[in-house]
């Protein structure tokens, strides 16, 4: 599932391609991923050009020339791409901007549970969809005072895209991991300086993942990801990766927090008395 990472990098691929060209036609091969309908699309498109590009959290938009916009949520499987003949138009192209200077701009979608829509503006699509401030511009003081008073465990609290939008499964056990903090504490339970290490944490891990272009196996050897064996280049020929990378003999632990599969260290994420 593209992550903020993955979805951050898509934004920086279209910004250097579709800034300020004009949009000529929209071609639309399965309309399963519109969730603004075809004609209106069409209308809005119409004589428009990107003007920039912006991310909140998952979702990516195409600010257009009339500061209406373009918002492409990913879903499960979405990319996207570039090409310029038929022939070349990539594998589940869903649909395709065609621009003045020949350039298609493919949304990519194999199981077609991305959508785009039309809003008109991003900050009326925040305020539709209920999205707190994107995961890199949050800060210690808001995550408090969001989450200090509630007596729930802080994954799925970190997990609510209306508290900060962006932070997905892995995401959140890997701030926890880096902030020493274990899922199932409740919020009430944080000190304003464990508040401070997440959001340090979040920074930390986000700009790390898209650094690398959200390519799992290159992340550092110090990140606990690399015991999802997702891959297990970290440690290659070792199952070192199953192991804690603070403490090279303690097991990560597996196990579920909100019905969310979740991993942590049992040592450097305790839980005392109180706190659970």
């Amino acid at each position: 599932m593209p992550e903020l990472p993955e979805v951050e990098t898509y934004r920086r691929f279209l910004d250097e391609l579709i800034l300020d060209q004009p949009i000529t036609a929209l071609e639309v091969r399965d309309a399963h991923v519109l969730g603004t309908d075809e004609d209106t699309l069409r209308q809005r498109l119409a004589g428009q050009h990107v003007t920039a590009t912006r991310r909140i959290g998952k979702n990516c938009f195409l600010e257009l020339s009339d500061g209406s916009a373009l918002a492409l949520h990913f879903g499960m499987t979405g990319d996207v791409g570039a090409y310029r003949d038929d022939h070349d138009a990539p594998r589940f192209t869903r649909v395709a901007l065609h621009l003045a200077n020949g350039l298609r701009i493919a949304f990519i979608d194999p199981r077609k549970f991305g959508r785009i829509r039309h809003a008109e503006s991003v900050s009326q699509y925040q305020i539709a969809k209920k999205l707190g401030p994107d995961a890199l511009d949050v800060t210690a003081a808001h995550l408090q005072q969001k989450l200090g008073p509630k007596k729930m465990f802080i994954k799925p609290l970190l997990l609510d895209q209306g508290v900060t939008a962006g932070l997905g499964n892995w995401i959140v056990d890997e701030v926890l991991f880096q902030a020493r903090i274990h899922p199932e504490r409740r919020a009430n339970t944080l000190t304003t300086k464990e508040f401070k290490a997440i959001q340090e944490a979040i920074q930390l891990v986000l700009h790390t993942a898209i650094g690398h272009e959200a390519t799992y196996r290159h992340f550092p050897a110090s990140f606990l990801i690399h015991a999802r064996e997702w891959d297990n280049s970290a440690t290659p020929g070792t199952e070192q990766h199953l192991f804690c990378p603070r403490h090279p003999k303690v097991h990560i632990a597996k196990s579920y927090v909100g019905g969310r599969a979740t991993y942590i260290c049992p040592r450097c994420q305790p839980i005392l008395k109180g706190q659970e």
